[in-house]
């Protein structure tokens, strides 16, 4: 543990809603909410602070939230448009450390230690940045402060959210006033199965757990959940204490081990295979495109399916080894199909999965007798260079223009939301 670092947890507040209210100030004093307008049953994927004061809930549906509060502006999410925010956000964060890593779409990590000096306080510089994101971005953020990881995310999960100013310290020499008080339920990565055990075990603040030497901890654990709690023990009492070692990385990019592309769908609307197999074949189709931009192929070609009637539901995953690796679409399709023939058992289909595996550099190309596999690399990137320009919709297959194919509202949307 190193309690001389000094990390940054950053939040962007309400981050969807806030991005929306940025672009449209006629909105200003409103509440808003982002969802989908034009299905009341849809949720509510984000909601603005005026609109959390008037009950609305992320997650709850469209109609239950404007029920609370029947003024409330529904705006369709654009997803591109949040990614580009959260990378210009990032590029904020550079101009201060190098060491930035990102958390999710709206957090990201700080380790600001080599820079303090330049600063009066840490809350000082926190300030600074808060005000450089409001004025680029229009997005309020909130900053835990802590020596480690752990610590920064609890200081903005649990307090600096909870303030006007949106800063909050928490260190090694508040820790226990602070966060030892509360609940256990509130703790980082406890849900409420494990708040419940905790409570069981007579552990109903954060301070009982720290409180408690590791052996002790785990002693209860084992009596409570087994002697393979071992490890979720150490991690929780580490948790408790605020011990992570971990550091900030600018940069994590694991071995790529499968490219992949799924689909969820409306059973009742997906019953015939020729309508199933017109999805498979567009998600065939995406998984390639992002094997060639990748630069991989794989040899082992894998489908999921999940099929239900209403009363029976079955699903079931199976692979085959192709003779070569391949991201050519024509060859993953072949085999796709024929595993899908093979093992449907004829009911609705409300799930569908494409991946590939073994994945190897596409710098070669293996030939084959009687299939000019050259010529056809070259016309699959001649297509992906169109579609990298004007637009994934650009050009498709003519059965995807089918009431079943999805490949045209899969084209405007980013990980299943509208662009």
């Amino acid at each position: 543990m190193s309690p001389e670092r000094t990390i940054f947890l950053i939040d962007g507040q309400s981050f969807y809603a806030s991005c929306e209210k940025a672009a449209h100030p006629e909105y200003k004093n409103r509440p808003v909410a982002v969802g989908d307008p034009s299905r009341p049953s849809g949720i509510v994927l984000a909601a603005c602070p005026i609109a959390k004061s008037r009950g609305v809930t992320t997650a709850e549906r469209n109609f239950t939230a404007l029920a609370k509060c029947p003024d409330l502006v529904i705006i369709r999410p654009r997803m591109l448009r949040y990614i580009q925010i959260s990378l210009a956000i990032t590029e904020i964060f550079e101009t201060y450390t190098d060491l930035v890593e990102p958390y999710s779409i709206d957090e990201q990590f700080l380790d600001v230690t080599g820079v303090l000096k330049q600063y009066a306080s840490a809350e000082a510089l926190a300030r600074q940045i808060q005000e450089h994101i409001l004025l680029s971005t229009g997005v309020w953020s909130r900053v835990g402060i802590g020596p480690s990881k752990i610590l920064a995310k609890t200081a903005t999960d649990n307090f600096a959210k909870k303030t006007d100013e949106g800063i909050f310290r928490l260190g090694y020499d508040n820790i226990e006033t602070a966060l030892w008080p509360l609940p256990v339920h509130q703790m980082f990565m406890v849900a409420s199965k494990m708040g419940t055990h905790f409570n069981i075990m007579g552990l109903s603040t954060i301070g009982d757990i720290a409180r408690l030497s590791l052996q002790e901890f785990k002693r209860r654990m084992r009596l409570r959940m087994g002697k393979q709690s071992d490890i979720q023990a150490e991690y929780y009492w580490q948790t408790a204490r605020g011990i992570d070692p971990s550091p900030v990385v600018p940069s994590i990019r694991n071995e790529l081990k499968s490219v992949s592309h799924g689909k969820t769908l409306r059973a009742s609307l997906y019953y015939r295979r020729q309508d199933i197999e017109l999805v498979l074949q567009e998600l065939v189709i995406e998984v390639c495109r992002r094997a060639r931009r990748l630069g991989k192929q794989g040899r082992v070609v894998s489908v999921g399916l999940g099929e239900t009637d209403g009363e029976r539901a079955f699903r079931f995953g199976r692979q085959t080894t192709l003779a070569h690796a391949t991201n050519l679409t024509h060859e993953i399709e072949a085999a796709v199909l024929r595993l899908f023939r093979e093992y449907w058992q004829g009911l609705p289909v409300a799930f569908l999965y494409v991946s590939i595996t073994q994945l190897t550099d596409d710098n070669v190309t293996q030939l084959t007798l009687f299939d000019d596999r050259a010529r056809a690399y070259d016309l699959e990137r001649a297509t992906d260079a169109i579609k990298d320009r004007y637009g994934s919709a650009a050009i498709m297959k003519a059965s995807s223009l089918q009431d079943a194919g999805v490949a045209r509202e899969r084209a405007g949307q980013i990980g299943g939301h509208y662009k």
